[in-house]
């Protein structure tokens, strides 16, 4: 299924922050190598073994990255939205890819040729550094859940969790369901569902259905261990 997102004025190509630095004229040249598609909520855009060869540009929607351990366990390494891109790994690589993008939301996206878009970071090294930005800041966050699995308690990573979502009001709305969240995070859904019973029962929060949640108690997320 195709769609017409890449084509207006506001397309996903200047969405997202890799090619912001680019011309009118440039971006032209990154649309000419440029395929649109619709993708609905649970299809897999690649899976690992595939090839790649390809970066995918969100223009609307939500995508999830996550990998299989040999026992089956999920583990949830990030979740994209607007703006936003993957598959970047696989333009530096000849190895297959290895994670898993599945779609969570309806998603309208870009489909870049990677062998001419490695032609084009040739011409326009711009791009090539605001990928190897984004590969960093990546990397950083990868760098930063490891040391929290590491070094904080199940409380802890559930707490700033919770800050880092919550909007000025103090609700969160969650865009994934708490079973990626928890694998997000490092616990098991049992684990994050008991904490968040928990955290209710002591007026730190309360929980509203199974996607929203109000921080009542701000401080003492804050002040956990």
């Amino acid at each position: 299924m195709t769609c017409s997102c890449c084509n207006n004025e506001n397309n996903c190509i200047k969405l997202v922050p890799i090619f912001s630095n680019l011309t009118e004229e440039e971006m032209l040249e990154v649309r000419a190598i440029t395929k649109d598609r619709v993708y609905e909520k649970g299809e897999m855009v690649y899976k690992a073994g595939d090839k790649g060869e390809k970066l995918y540009v969100i223009h609307t929607g939500k995508v999830k990255i996550s990998r299989f351990t040999e026992s089956g366990k999920e583990q949830v390494i990030r979740v994209l939205g607007p703006g936003e891109f993957m598959g970047e790994l696989s333009l530096f690589s000849s190895e297959p890819v290895k994670d898993y993008g599945e779609v969570v939301e309806r998603a309208n996206m870009c489909i870049i040729d990677g062998h001419k878009l490695k032609e084009l970071m040739v011409k326009y090294p711009s791009i090539s550094f605001k990928i190897m930005e984004e590969l960093s800041k990546r990397l950083e966050r990868a760098e930063n859940l490891i040391e929290n699995i590491n070094h904080y308690s199940v409380e802890k990573r559930l707490a700033q969790t919770l800050l880092d979502l919550a909007d000025g009001k103090g609700v969160i709305k969650l865009e994934i369901t708490k079973k990626d969240l928890a694998s997000n995070i490092g616990m098991s859904q049992e684990t994050l569902s008991r904490k968040l019973s928990a955290f209710q029962e002591l007026g730190i929060i309360e929980l509203i259905g199974h996607r929203k949640i109000v921080i009542l108690n701000e401080r003492a997320l804050e002040e956990i261990e």
